[in-house]
């Protein structure tokens, strides 16, 4: 059976309609269709509620926010849905994260009230995915709990580096037993959730990336705020530099693998002391244009 359409777009997996409700009553139905009702906020509506929910603790103005905007959990549960086969859980949970970004959106940050949300509510529904199943579950002790956030990427980290990870060395790293990370790792082996594995076709956010206290995900965004700005002021810089300085910009001053002075002189045909002069002229523009925002290991 074909996906099927709803919320103005929002597209429902087939193996819901086929498998999830067989009964005439179908409760997801129901709540898609009273979701539906309420209208999707213009943007400076969504500003003039936020601004009142934040100064004013109006609770009629959150409640408009949160109804507003309930299409949006249905899209990122939707998502997980293959994952994890009850959507209505994850709609319920999804829902719990919405009204903590309604609770906590400043906006006169100058972010966008559905894009706060997203972080909210995919938290939400993955704390949630993780606690129901079962590699989760065994992870009881503080040892397990350990193992369990932090073996895999570990192990990652080790082998890029050309180094077998034993379970002896592993178990040095986390202060833990050889018995215990053997154990660990058949626990991750079975394949419940695969949380080291990018959430989506864009973007490289892992599960365990987006699983974070609340204070993490505040962090996460602003932080996400900041490179933007960053990313398209150092465009804006780049414009303004001639070949030669824009080459040594981004293939030695920025770059992860910095070219030598001799490299870059070889390439335009000049002295390693004209490169020196170049990168120390393109360094003080940086100063000058950015004025502490770009860390102090570019300058």
């Amino acid at each position: 059976m074909e996906d099927k359409e709803y919320l103005g777009g929002s597209t429902l997996p087939a193996e819901i309609e086929e498998a999830q409700f067989p009964s005439p009553i179908d409760p997801l139905k129901l709540y898609l269709a009273e979701i539906s009702k309420h209208p999707v906020l213009s943007r400076e509506e969504e500003r003039r509620l936020a601004i009142r929910v934040y100064k004013y603790k109006d609770k009629e103005a959150a409640q408009r926010l949160v109804l507003a905007n309930l299409r949006l959990v249905v899209k990122i549960a939707l998502e997980y849905f293959r994952a994890y086969q009850n959507i209505l859980d994850l709609i319920q949970e999804g829902n719990v994260g919405l009204l903590q970004a309604v609770k906590k959106y400043n906006p006169y940050k100058g972010t966008k009230f559905s894009t706060y949300a997203s972080f909210w509510i995919r938290a939400y529904i993955l704390r949630h995915m993780m606690s129901s199943f079962s590699l989760v579950k065994v992870g009881t002790t503080q040892a397990q709990r350990k193992l369990f956030y932090r073996l895999n990427r570990e192990k990652k980290r080790l082998e890029a580096m050309g180094i077998t990870a034993t379970p002896q060395l592993l178990a040095d790293t986390f202060d833990v037993t050889p018995e215990e990370v053997e154990d660990m790792e058949k626990r991750l082996s079975y394949g419940d959730l695969y949380l080291d594995g990018p959430l989506g076709d864009e973007g490289e956010d892992t599960m365990m990336d987006l699983i974070r206290s609340d204070e993490d995900i505040e962090e996460k965004l602003e932080e996400k705020e900041k490179s933007e700005i960053l990313a398209k002021k150092i465009e804006e810089f780049k414009a303004s530099l001639n070949e030669k300085e824009l080459f040594v910009l981004e293939r030695r001053i920025l770059a992860e693998e910095p070219l030598t002075l001799q490299e870059i002189g070889e390439v335009f045909r000049i002295s390693r002391e004209r490169v020196r002069q170049i990168e120390n002229a393109v360094l003080k523009k940086l100063r000058e244009r950015f004025k502490g925002e770009l860390p102090e290991l570019y300058l």
